[in-house]
């Protein structure tokens, strides 16, 4: 009989090992109101559920834990739970917080009503080729609601900004992918000619049903994957970088590997340790990319996610944007 009971409580010990459901109930912060389809997804994947008309939501995290969990909703900032949060095995309970946009500076405005059109169009032309890359790929993008963005100008005159009244609706042909952009920020840098933008995205493979060109899609999704920060981080995860022909170096140009830059805690999270500087060649010094710390570690996973916000990038990896991204259960094969 007590053999029978531990085989029991084994098998649902496991249960509740593989098979991590979170549960919770999203509101309006300011009314306390249940949101209605919400959505609640990780980030950069096709993997995500919504909200009913009580705000509840169920949703299957066993194959993505421990990536961080994003809620969005029209006309809200995001939020983002991290594992540590969403895994306690009690209902969450999360507040969305309404978005304000700052349009009370320099909107961007002309008397010639032709003028004012042919400036938009620049600027759109702009975002685009920050916000999609310039690459054929981002060249096949389209963004079907362009019309919800907005232009103005900070108190500086010097910072553009880009707002989003909707989440952004991206078809990438090339990569056979619908995107939604919740776009929380964008910042154009006349001066200097730099920008930062920020935001939280779900992918969706519709493109790519009973769809003739299946196979040369999945060809520029390989080819798009390989020498990407996606397919390094896959790389690094299982100490392959050599192989897959990744070339790490300091910056003193000094060689290094696996056991120099990463480092795990007792719950078996990796994390890419600080070197202050790390440069990145793919097979050739032509394609050399560079990270800079901001975080003294930085967490990132099998799957090729790692904490965007723990390192800067420059160079050819930080020349890949939306229209080059893949989602994080992208299967390369």
């Amino acid at each position: 009989m007590r053999k029978t009971i531990l085989i029991f409580l084994f098998i649902s010990l496991s249960l509740v090992a593989y098979n991590q459901v979170v549960k919770g109930t999203v509101f309006d912060q300011k009314t306390h109101e249940a949101i209605f389809s919400a959505t609640v997804y990780f980030n950069g994947t096709t993997v995500g559920t919504l909200t009913d008309e009580k705000g509840n939501f169920v949703f299957d995290v066993t194959k993505n834990a421990p990536m961080p969990l994003t809620v969005s909703m029209l006309g809200y900032n995001s939020t983002t739970l991290n594992s540590t949060t969403y895994l306690t095995g009690n209902p969450l309970i999360i507040h969305l917080t309404p978005k304000v946009y700052e349009l009370n500076e320099f909107v961007i405005k002309s008397n010639d009503h032709a003028r004012e059109r042919k400036y938009n169009l620049f600027l759109l032309f702009l975002f685009k080729n920050e916000f999609l890359g310039t690459s054929a790929n981002a060249r096949n993008c389209d963004i079907l609601n362009e019309d919800d963005i907005t232009f103005n100008y900070g108190a500086d005159r010097d910072t553009l900004k880009a707002y989003a009244s909707e989440p952004l609706q991206i078809i990438n042909r090339k990569l056979g992918y619908k995107i939604t952009y919740y776009l929380d920020k964008f910042e154009y840098y006349k001066r200097n000619k730099s920008f930062v933008y920020k935001g939280n995205l779900i992918f969706n493979e519709d493109l790519t049903t009973n769809n003739p060109e299946k196979p040369v899609i999945e060809r520029r999704r390989k080819n798009a994957y390989r020498g990407s920060r996606m397919h390094f981080f896959r790389s690094l995860w299982v100490n392959k970088l050599e192989k897959t022909g990744f070339v790490v170096n300091n910056l003193n140009n000094e060689f290094v590997d696996y056991k120099d830059i990463v480092v795990e805690d007792d719950k078996h999270q990796k994390f890419l340790a600080n070197q202050k500087y790390l440069g990145i060649c793919y097979y050739s010094k032509m394609t050399t990319s560079h990270i800079k710390f901001i975080k003294e570690k930085v967490l990132f996973n099998k799957n090729g996610y790692f904490d965007e916000s723990g390192i800067s990038w420059d160079g050819k990896m930080a020349d890949k944007r939306i229209g080059d991204q893949l989602p994080y259960d992208y299967i390369d094969q």
